[in-house]
């Protein structure tokens, strides 16, 4: 987690934009992968700002763009330490808004997607970011942060995004003040309900990128804040 993820144009995720800053918004697109352009909002010194990233961090001190090694996902308890996180970490942190994000479970020997969005369809998720200079260009790529799973999520996967609440996402994005790698915001909790639903296995592909893929195809399952 997080490997698949959701941006629709609503009321919910305008909202959040504003909230942080942004006077932007964000066009619908369904099931965006791992290398694929995303919107990050970072704190510039002239203010937050909306950018398009690759997501999947290439650190700038990388020889070269590659996808040798995972980078799409960062875990929260290696932040301070890991050569390729721990300097985003420090003064480098963004938020990737989302509407929904796709998880997978064995369900009969198969892998079933599901579909996990809130009641005001945006998430605020927490980022690092980086640019990697090479080759005559200039690259901007982020990771998601992830947490250990809250128990009430760990039947669907054992790690879930570090989602920020409206209290914490200003800190996260204020990089003069620093955060430490046990800070509560971090914490194996759900801060807000969570609404899951079973969808079509077409999602599996990553190339399928029509929003009709995101019908639910059996009853919401809602897990309650803990």
């Amino acid at each position: 987690m997080c490997g698949r993820f959701n941006v629709i144009d609503s009321p919910g995720l305008q909202r959040l934009l504003q909230d942080l800053g942004i006077d932007l918004s964000l066009p619908s697109r369904a099931n965006i992968a791992p290398t694929e352009a995303v919107g990050l909002v970072r704190t510039l010194e002239s203010g937050n700002q909306l950018d398009a990233a690759r997501w999947w961090l290439t650190p700038a001190w990388a020889p070269a763009v590659d996808q040798k090694y995972s980078m799409f996902n960062a875990r929260s308890e290696t932040l301070g330490t890991s050569r390729a996180f721990k300097t985003p970490f420090k003064r480098q942190r963004g938020i990737v808004p989302m509407s929904s994000f796709i998880e997978w479970r064995s369900e009969g020997g198969v892998k079933q997607p599901w579909l996990i969005s809130n009641a005001c369809g945006a998430f605020a998720a927490a980022a690092l970011w980086d640019v990697w200079n090479g080759d005559g260009s200039e690259l901007l790529s982020c990771t998601l942060v992830t947490t250990a799973a809250a128990p009430a999520f760990a039947p669907w996967h054992q790690r879930m995004p570090v989602v920020l609440d409206a209290g914490e996402q200003a800190r996260w994005l204020d990089n003069a003040r620093p955060i430490a790698a046990d800070d509560p915001l971090f914490r194996s909790e759900l801060k807000q309900e969570w609404r899951l639903a079973p969808l079509s296995r077409e999602v599996n592909n990553a190339r399928n990128k029509s929003g009709d893929l995101l019908r639910e195809i059996a009853e919401v399952l809602v897990l309650a804040p803990t």
